[in-house]
């Protein structure tokens, strides 16, 4: 099913999220599964990014300059989803290292919230 033929569930949505993560493909991900004016949240504090990205444009470029702050990525896991009516959560272990700050693993809580098919907000919790 794409979303072209039919408005994906929130399960859906989730599952599909999660199978862009596992591979790594984030921007894929993005592009097919968020609205154009999807909003990112990051923790607070969070040193290198805005609090709040605004924008699906926006979003693809703070993936990017994540991207280009990783030296290398030694693994990435994800849970499955847990899904409600409107919202899903998942979460994802890094194991990455970062130019200038060396090795470091990181659990981050994902919430996602889903309206008319397509993700309009992602909030990142540590």
């Amino acid at each position: 099913m794409t979303s072209t033929t039919m408005t994906m569930t929130t399960a859906d949505i989730a599952n599909r999220l999660v199978q862009f993560c596992k591979k790594g493909d984030f921007e894929a991900a993005q592009k097919e599964l968020y609205a154009d004016d999807a909003v990112s949240i990051e923790p607070h504090g969070t040193p290198d990014f805005e609090k709040e990205t605004k924008g699906l444009d926006a979003i693809i470029e703070k993936g990017k300059k994540w991207s280009s702050l990783l030296e290398e990525n030694h693994g990435t896991r994800v849970s499955d989803p847990l899904v409600a009516d409107k919202s899903f959560s998942i979460t994802m272990y890094m194991d990455v290292t970062m130019k200038g700050h060396g090795r470091m693993q990181m659990t981050e809580l994902c919430i996602y919230n889903v309206k008319d098919g397509k993700i309009v907000s992602e909030q990142f919790l540590m």
